[in-house]
C-alpha cells in the first residue's frame, strides 16, 4: 500500500495569493469606476439625465400636488397609467431613480472639481513655467536685436517685467551660476488665472445650487389656502389640515409648522377700461409668535411679488376671485347663509362658476334621513358685472360693479354626509342621475333678489342672492434653501462671465548676447502661446512685442547699476 502523496509546496504558494488577486482586481474595478464617475463628461451626462428626468414631473400630474388629478389620469389611461405609476412617474421628484441621478451628479461634481481646485491652488503658488528650448516652434514667435552689453541682461529683464504689468512674471538664468555671469536670461510671463478660477466657481456654485434645492425639497413645505375678504373667517396655519392644498418636504410631518394667523380685511384691484388688471393688493392683519398669546393683530398690505415674511415663512398673494353669498329661509322660518368661493372661468371678465351646499338647521326635521332629503344645492354662474343676452348671463367687466347669478336650485341629498370627497365647484352628477337631487328652479338673480319655491317638498323655501365678496388665494411657503439658491445662482453667473471674458496667455522672452556678431549686441527672442481662445491672439502678440521692444536698449542702460552694486538674483513677480 503506497504512502499518501503530500501536496507540493509550490501548489500552496499558487493557491494563497488568489484572495489578494481578487482584492486587487476589485480595487482596480472600483478605481476605474470612480475615475469614470468623477469625469466631467459623466457629470454632463448626469446633468442632462436630470433635466430629462424632470420632464415627466412637468407633463404628468404629481400625487403630492393633486392626488385627484392622478386618479383621473389613471382612470382615463387604464393601460399605461399603472405602468407609469410603477415607475413613480407621478412622484418624479421623490422617486428612487430621480434621487439616484441627483446623488450621482452631486458625487460626480465633487470628485471632478476637488482635484481641479487643488491643482489650481498649486498653480497660483507656483511661478510661470520655464521657456521651451526652441521658441521658434511656438505658434507666435518674434526675434530682434538691440544694442546692449552682456552685463545689462538683468536690467533688460527687469525692464521687460516692468512692462508686463498685470502678468505673473519670473526671471530665470540658464544655470545656477551668478546672474552677472549668465549668458542667457529668460523672462516667463503668464496671465488669465482668473479664467480657471471663474470656471471652478461656476461649477462649485452649480454644486451648491443643487445642494440648496435638495435642502429646500427635504425641509420645506408649501400650502395654498383661499381666504374670504371683507373680514371673513381667515385661517391659521396650525396644521396641514388648515390648507386647501399642502405639499410637504420629505422630512416634514406637519407638526412643526410656524404658527401664523391671517385675516383679509379687504381686497383692492384696479383695471383698465379693457378689463386688463393693473394692480392687486390685499389689506390683511396677521398674528405670529407672541401676538397669538396677546391676541394682537398687525396690519400689512400684501401685494403681488411683495410677500409677508415671518419666521422663515413667506406669504404670497397668488390670485383672487369672488364668493357669492346666498341665504336660505326654510319653511319653519330658520335662515342659513353660505359664502363660498366660486372658480373664475374667464380671467378677462372673472365670470365664475361654482356650487353652494346648504344643510337645514338641526332639529328642523324629525330624523337625519328626512333632513338629508331637504338639503339645498345652488349651482350656476356668477357675473361680477352683469350682461344679459336674453336670459343668458355673462360678464362684461371683472370688477364687482353689478353682481348677478344664473343658478339651478336643487333639493335633496347633496352628499355632505357621505364622507366622500367632492368637487368644490360642481355637484356630483351621479346624485342627479340617481334622483337623489331634484332640480326645483332655474333663475337669474341680481344682488338682493330672492326666489320662492312654491311646490313640492321644499315649498315655502326662499333663496336670496345677498351679493358677493372678493376672496384671495394665499400661498404660505417655507424654503430654507431659497436664499442660498439665489446666492449660488449669482456666483454661478459671475463665474461663468469671468471664465468667458478672461483669456489665458503665456509669453517668454529670451535674452542672449550675440556671440558671433558685433560686441554689445543682444538677441531678444519672444514666443507666445494662447492656452485658450486663439481669436485675436495674433494682433495681441504683435502689440505686446512692440510694447516690450520699444526703446528696450535705452531702458536697460538706464536701469543698469554700477558694477560695484550689481548682484545675482532671480526675481519672481
Amino acid at each position: 500500500m503506497s504512502a499518501p502523496v503530500e501536496p507540493r509546496a509550490d501548489a500552496e504558494s499558487h493557491e494563497k495569493p488568489r484572495p489578494r488577486a481578487i482584492l486587487r482586481l476589485l480595487a482596480q474595478k472600483a478605481r476605474n469606476a470612480w475615475r469614470a464617475l468623477t469625469s466631467m463628461g459623466t457629470a454632463l451626462v448626469l446633468l442632462f439625465l436630470l433635466a430629462l428626468g424632470a420632464i415627466p414631473g412637468a407633463l404628468l400630474p404629481q400625487r403630492n400636488l393633486n392626488a385627484g388629478k392622478v386618479d383621473d389620469y389613471l382612470k382615463a389611461h387604464p393601460v399605461i397609467g399603472p405602468w407609469l405609476d410603477r415607475l413613480q412617474a407621478f412622484n418624479v421628484f421623490s422617486s428612487f431613480w430621480f434621487t439616484a441621478i441627483y446623488v450621482l451628479l452631486f458625487v460626480s461634481l465633487v470628485g471632478c472639481l476637488t482635484p481641479r481646485m487643488i491643482e489650481h491652488a498649486r498653480s497660483l503658488r507656483s511661478t510661470p513655467v520655464a521657456a521651451p528650448r526652441n521658441l521658434a516652434r511656438l505658434p507666435k514667435h518674434a526675434s530682434h536685436q538691440i544694442q546692449a552689453g552682456a552685463a545689462e541682461l538683468n536690467a533688460l529683464a527687469n525692464a521687460i517685467t516692468d512692462r508686463l504689468r498685470g502678468w505673473r512674471t519670473a526671471i530665470r538664468h540658464d544655470d545656477g551660476a551668478d546672474a552677472a555671469a549668465s549668458e542667457v536670461v529668460e523672462v516667463a510671463a503668464e496671465k488669465g488665472y482668473l479664467r480657471e478660477f471663474g470656471n471652478i466657481v461656476f461649477h462649485f456654485s452649480l454644486l451648491g445650487l443643487l445642494a440648496a434645492v435638495a435642502v429646500g425639497k427635504l425641509f420645506g413645505y408649501e400650502g395654498n389656502v383661499i381666504v374670504i375678504a371683507d373680514s371673513g373667517p381667515g385661517f391659521c396655519s396650525a396644521s396641514p389640515a388648515a390648507f386647501d392644498s399642502f405639499r410637504a418636504g420629505n422630512t416634514v410631518d406637519g407638526t412643526s409648522l410656524h404658527p401664523l394667523c391671517i385675516r383679509v380685511d379687504d381686497f383692492v384691484a384696479h383695471y383698465l377700461p379693457s378689463g386688463q388688471a393693473t394692480s392687486f393688493a390685499a389689506n390683511i392683519a396677521y398674528q405670529s409668535g407672541n401676538d397669538l398669546a396677546a391676541n394682537t393683530w398687525r396690519p400689512y398690505r400684501l401685494e403681488v411679488n411683495h410677500p409677508l415674511r415671518l419666521g422663515g415663512d413667506r406669504v404670497y398673494l397668488q390670485g383672487h376671485g369672488y364668493a357669492p353669498t346666498f341665504s336660505v329661509t326654510f319653511p319653519d322660518g330658520q335662515i342659513r347663509t353660505s359664502t363660498v368661493q366660486w372658480r373664475p372661468d374667464n380671467p378677462q371678465t372673472l365670470l365664475s362658476s361654482g356650487v353652494a351646499r346648504i344643510d337645514p338647521p338641526a332639529g328642523s326635521y324629525p330624523s337625519p334621513a328626512e333632513r338629508r332629503q331637504h338639503q339645498i344645492a345652488i349651482q350656476g354662474l356668477l357675473a361680477p358685472t352683469e350682461q344679459l343676452d336674453g336670459t343668458l348671463l355673462s360678464s362684461r367687466f371683472p370688477a364687482l360693479n353689478a353682481p348677478a347669478v344664473a343658478v339651478d336650485i336643487y333639493r335633496g341629498d347633496t352628499g355632505l354626509d357621505t364622507g366622500r370627497p367632492q368637487s368644490l365647484f360642481t355637484l356630483d352628477p351621479r346624485l342627479i342621475e340617481q334622483g337623489r337631487l331634484t332640480k326645483e328652479k332655474r333663475v337669474n338673480l341680481r344682488a338682493g333678489q330672492a326666489v320662492r319655491i312654491d311646490q313640492g317638498p321644499a315649498a315655502g323655501t326662499v333663496i336670496r342672492f345677498v351679493g358677493a365678496v372678493p376672496f384671495v388665494n394665499l400661498q404660505v411657503s417655507h424654503d430654507p434653501g431659497q436664499t442660498w439658491v439665489l446666492v449660488f445662482a449669482i456666483t454661478m453667473m459671475g463665474g461663468l462671465l469671468v471664465s468667458l471674458l478672461v483669456r489665458r496667455r503665456r509669453v517668454w522672452v529670451r535674452l542672449t548676447p550675440d556671440a558671433g556678431g558685433a560686441p554689445g549686441t543682444v538677441n531678444v527672442e519672444l514666443g507666445g502661446l494662447a492656452r485658450t481662445d486663439n481669436s485675436g491672439w495674433g494682433d495681441e502678440f504683435e502689440r505686446l512685442t512692440e510694447r516690450l521692444l520699444d526703446g528696450l536698449g535705452e531702458a536697460g542702460r538706464a536701469e543698469t547699476p554700477p558694477a560695484s552694486q550689481r548682484s545675482s538674483q532671480v526675481d519672481v513677480t
